[in-house]
């Protein structure tokens, strides 16, 4: 994960489909702090809390002139179904051909009883209202994390 963007750098323009169908790009974010957040699966276990603890803080992060999006190598239709099932209120990306995941270096080897494969190695970008990387949290473990941005958010909010 050496290929991280840098805090400072200009973040890397994505083009993704959210759950619904619309091609989403981080243009779409001119003018908010984004936090954008990558995650291995919909419906598994840590990924689930970490979308219902960013979800649960969504007022907090709206007041803060934030925006929260998820990427995962899902389906839109997948993402349509977890945001149902878990009442979500967030927007989730589609990257099955792992484009954006690459672009921000979070697409590479993990491990997993024994076994190597490649997948999404959990991570998240606060990205400032000028496109810059504000902020990043490589190797994300859930528990508090989504309070741990806040925090971020709220510290460099004020600068």
């Amino acid at each position: 994960m050496s290929n991280l963007p840098k805090i400072g750098a200009t973040a890397p323009d994505f083009a993704a489909k959210d759950h619904k169908g619309d091609l989403i790009s981080l243009s779409h974010f001119a003018a908010h702090w984004l936090v954008l957040y990558f995650y291995p699966k919909d419906n598994t276990p840590g990924c689930t809390t970490e979308a219902i603890d960013f979800t649960h803080f969504s007022p907090e992060f709206a007041a803060l002139n934030a925006k929260v999006v998820g990427v995962s190598p899902d389906t839109e239709k997948s993402h349509g179904k977890f945001i149902e099932k878990h009442n979500l209120s967030l927007q989730l990306l589609s990257d099955p051909e792992h484009t954006v995941t690459s672009a921000y270096g979070v697409w590479g080897l993990k491990k997993f009883m024994g076994k190597e494969y490649m997948g999404v190695i959990r991570s998240t970008f606060l990205i400032d209202a000028d496109g810059k990387v504000a902020y990043v949290w490589p190797n994300v473990r859930v528990k508090g994390h989504a309070e741990a941005v806040l925090k971020k958010l709220r510290e460099l909010g004020q600068s």
